[in-house]
């Protein structure tokens, strides 16, 4: 049975459970359970090492999602034009037949490749957000390359260590020196802050923050070096150009850990700290200030993050800055090295959930971030195959996250593209659907999580009955599989429990029942493991200070028929500037960054009370020298534009940038801005070489006060 936690008289029962957002942390949950259907609060669990207790506001309040008013709550059926909002109630039993019999047509037409389901984080559950897969090996239709977000990330670590593993996030806390980079923990990852300010308190530790503006996390700062977008490359080359020229270079782990640092050494000579603050807008005696620390502090945990590797040389920057632990031999210590992500660590096995047994390489595979391309009939981006002509949508919000938001949306408005979207709620990708399913949350169905910034996997049970009209994931895959004949074939009509119970037993968990007592496991590898003290992942056992950009074989790879993608020809052969950037130019003299806001995750939470009111509108945040040059005042009505088109945001006045640079924080519902359009109006599809990633902080605008302001 596939029941909720039963619920006893007297006190709330504690339910346990995981965050199922799109977050590095996947916290570990305890739960409020007030009767069959509802919750109280929610709060972090004490028993999980890495959670320790501390979870983000808006999860903490996660009630006010699930009993949300706005909450879909029956299949809807388009009633009038698209995008127009009028809709008819529909059955299950009939929507479902309505989208299987549009995309057997689909399909007649064109073939299988005209229909694309796609997909991506909006629940991190193996089960709910990968059953998908399974779907489309069977009918062998469109592949999906996910690329708006780890990859350049994943790509440019990789190329480094060998394997996407590394230090105990947990050792921050036993460090002397805690450099956060590229990302704002204390908006987006409250726990490495838990862990961060544990080894100031307990050690004394110096904690460095690198970004692109003076956000919340880099107030916690001992030293905090704002840079422009794109030039963290430049900033790691001069910091290790400061450790080979003073001595801080640790030669006998050089020697016997990494591939070319001779050739390393030679090639900063002449990457000095004033070379480096030409391009990144840092003073030079800052970087030497930074260099200094982390040379003589060799218990330094480098945490890297993901936002500054969404640029469009993002995987090369990624790169840079994590060869600095090498050079210093961090990686010996523990409380030392380098840390992304740990996804390379868990070891499930999604091969039945995913249909991986059916899966044909010869089907084409399209790419995620250029949705708009692909919709609007790009030949390059549809690979010369077939128009996409239908589109199944699950835990993503193209017409609000995805770049070239233009594109999409006249893309979705064709009148031969039929779109069916899964939601909680009335999306803007769901508002442009040609049928609307309503769809449960991760406290209404089973699964279990893996968390990718730390060491746990996490089981997901259903806590709560869901109310009366949303289905969760799987039961909307099963039963368009039924129509569609492929409900026969291996994982369909399997209970979540049952893909559960196969993959937990795989991995030597036991079943449900039995990992469910356990709650959750620790995955960690040794130190040894973790630290590469036995070498590193490549058969020579050594960092690549010079990696094989073009070889290097990763889960991030793009498929075969796709190649290689973006500027990878301009790719350094060393740690560098790569100057392939979105520059600024006399058309766009300002670099836009769209960060994310600290009570809204990509495009959830937008629809909360509780978020809506801490983020208030949306504002873009400038220098107030430049705003002065422009005849800005704080408030006004400012337009931001580009080749791209332009939008309304309101000015805020903010002296925690470089001149030059101005950042958009947060992607709020296209509606909640003035002329019905959002940031990503702005932000390009080109992919981040070699491997491909969605370049979102990598955006020239031009600024002025908005017509009639």
């Amino acid at each position: 049975m596939n029941d909720a936690t039963p619920i006893r008289p007297g006190a709330p029962v504690i339910g346990h459970t995981a965050c199922p957002h799109d977050c590095p942390s996947t916290c570990s949950l305890d739960v409020e359970i007030l009767g069959p259907g509802r919750i109280g609060r929610v709060r972090g669990a004490e028993d999980n090492t890495y959670t320790a207790g501390v979870i983000c506001a808006k999860v903490a309040r996660y009630a006010e999602r699930v009993h949300h008013p706005e909450r879909l709550l029956k299949p809807l059926v388009r009633g009038g034009a698209k995008g127009e909002g009028i809709w008819k109630e529909a059955s299950w039993e009939a929507a479902l037949d309505l989208v299987a019999e549009k995309l057997l047509k689909a399909e007649e037409r064109y073939g299988a490749e005209t229909v694309w389901p796609y997909y991506y984080a909006g629940t991190m559950g193996l089960v709910q957000r990968d059953s998908i897969n399974r779907l489309r090996h069977a009918k062998k239709y469109s592949g999906f390359f996910g690329t708006i977000c780890v990859n350049s990330a994943w790509t440019g670590y990789t190329m480094g260590t060998g394997d996407l593993r590394g230090p105990d996030p947990r050792e921050m806390a036993k460090s002397d020196c805690v450099v956060i980079w590229g990302t704002n923990p204390v908006a987006t990852q409250v726990n490495v802050m838990t862990h961060a300010m544990r080894a100031r308190k307990e050690r004394g530790a110096k904690i460095v923050v690198i970004d692109v503006y003076d956000n919340a996390t880099m107030k916690q700062a001992d030293l905090g070096l704002v840079l422009k977008p794109g030039t963290d490359g430049a900033l790691a080359c001069a910091v290790m150009h400061v450790l080979f020229r003073d001595g801080y270079a640790d030669w006998p782990y050089l020697e016997k850990y990494t591939d070319d640092p001779r050739g390393l050494e030679a090639h900063l000579k002449t990457r000095t700290p004033d070379w480096a603050a030409a391009i990144t807008g840092i003073p030079a005696s800052e970087i030497e200030a930074f260099a200094r620390l982390v040379g003589t502090t060799k218990k330094t945990f480098f945490r890297l993050g993901y936002g500054f590797t969404r640029n469009r040389n993002g995987a090369v920057n990624m790169h840079a800055a994590l060869s600095i632990a090498a050079v210093t031999g961090a990686w010996q210590y523990e409380g030392g090295g380098a840390f992304h992500s740990n996804s390379g660590i868990f070891g499930l096995d999604k091969g039945l959930i995913e249909g991986n047994a059916f899966a044909d390489p010869s089907v084409r595979s399209l790419d995620q971030t250029k949705i708009g391309r692909v919709l609007t009939g790009d030949d390059e981006a549809l690979q010369g195959g077939a128009p996409v002509t239908a589109l199944l949508i699950q835990n993503t919000n193209p017409a609000n996250i995805a770049p070239e938001q233009r594109l999409v949306k006249r893309g979705f408005l064709r009148d031969d593209l039929f779109a069916c979207v899964h939601e909680q709620f009335m999306t803007d990708t769901a508002r442009l659907a040609d049928v609307v399913l309503p769809a449960t949350m991760f406290l209404e169905h089973d699964d279990i999580y893996r968390g990718g910034g730390n060491q746990y996997i996490v089981l997901g049970p259903k806590l709560i009955d869901p109310p009366e009209g949303p289905r969760e994931n799987l039961y909307v895959i099963d039963e368009l599989a039924k129509r569609l004949g492929v409900g026969h074939m291996p994982g369909f009509g399997l209970t979540a429990r049952q893909h559960l119970d196969w993959m937990l037993e795989k991995r030597g968990f036991g079943d449900f029942d039995t990992f469910r007592r356990r709650r959750h496991a620790d995955v960690q590898p040794d130190f040894e493991t973790a630290h590469f003290i036995k070498g590193f992942a490549f058969p020579d056992g050594r960092f690549r200070f010079r990696p094989d950009w073009t070889g290097t074989p990763m889960g991030t790879r793009p498929p075969e028929s796709m190649g290689l993608l973006g500027p990878w020809q301009r790719i350094p052969e060393f740690p560098d500037h790569a100057d392939f950037i979105e520059a600024e130019d006399a058309e766009h003299p300002f670099r836009l960054a769209t960060s994310p806001a600290r009570s809204f995750l990509n495009s959830s939470f937008t629809e909360t009370p509780g978020s809506k009111k801490r983020e208030g509108r949306p504002e873009v945040q400038l220098h107030p020298d430049d705003a002065a040059g422009l005849g800005i005042a704080d408030g006004d009505r400012v337009e931001l534009g580009n080749r791209r088109g332009e939008i309304v945001l309101h000015a805020k006045l903010f002296d925690g940038v470089r001149r030059g640079v101005v950042i958009a924080e947060g992607i709020w519902p296209n509606s909640s801005h003035e002329r019905g359009e959002g940031i990503n109006v702005l932000t390009g599809a080109d992919s981040i070489a070699p491997y491909g990633g969605g370049a979102v902080h990598d955006t020239h605008v031009w600024v002025r006060k908005a017509p009639g302001a």
